[in-house]
């Protein structure tokens, strides 16, 4: 690692870099195999550097977590931004499946039971990333497309169901070509159960 690089860490980038090669090292060896002090001699830094910025492996995890949840919250932004309600459902949907799919072992540390004691930054990034499905299935009940009832509970139900797709395309039930098919029936299903009474 070149010298400038080491002195970038000092001012600013080293928890960025510890996060993305922690997220890696995640997907390689699990949560049980991550170590600071290995995150440390892999970025080329001193054992005690990453203490700087996470306290122990625990905040080291929930950093990450709360990092998985900004992201998501940035990708439903995207699917939200434009079109029908019908449009903006199926496109949300596919984002959380999509992240769900490629982000196999983050989704799992994100939904974990380890963050017995949520910091204010995982709790802020978790509410920020619902509130663009919660908001727009809020925006369906007024335009009179959602039943009534508490937008977040509706919220929770639908990415439930997409959790589980989720986990039938990574344990491979269910094919990854047939997946699409899959979410367009899951949306439909969804759709009808939304859909207000007459």
């Amino acid at each position: 690692m070149s010298a400038a690089r080491l002195r970038s860490y000092h001012h600013g980038d080293l928890r960025a870099e510890l996060l993305r090669r922690a997220e890696a090292a995640l997907r390689r060896v699990g949560v049980d195999g991550l170590s600071l002090r290995q995150l440390a001699r892999d970025t080329g830094v001193s054992h005690a550097a990453p203490s700087r910025h996470f306290r122990d492996k625990q905040a080291l995890l929930d950093a990450l977590a709360a990092e998985g949840f900004v992201r998501l919250g940035s990708e439903f932004e995207k699917a939200a931004a434009t079109g029908t309600f019908l449009e903006r459902l199926h496109a949300m949907a596919r984002t959380y499946l999509r992240f769900a799919i490629d982000n196999p072992a983050l989704l799992a540390l994100m939904f974990a039971r380890r963050h017995t004691s949520p910091t204010a930054v995982m709790e802020e990034a978790v509410a920020t990333a619902y509130s663009v499905p919660i908001s727009m299935i809020a925006d369906g009940q007024a335009r009179g497309e959602v039943v009534e009832g508490d937008p977040r509970r509706i919220c929770l139900s639908a990415m439930a169901a997409l959790q589980g797709m989720a986990t039938f395309v990574g344990s491979g039930f269910v094919t990854p070509e047939g997946a699409d098919t899959l979410l367009d029936e899951t949306v439909g299903f969804m759709l009808d159960g939304l859909r207000p009474r007459r």
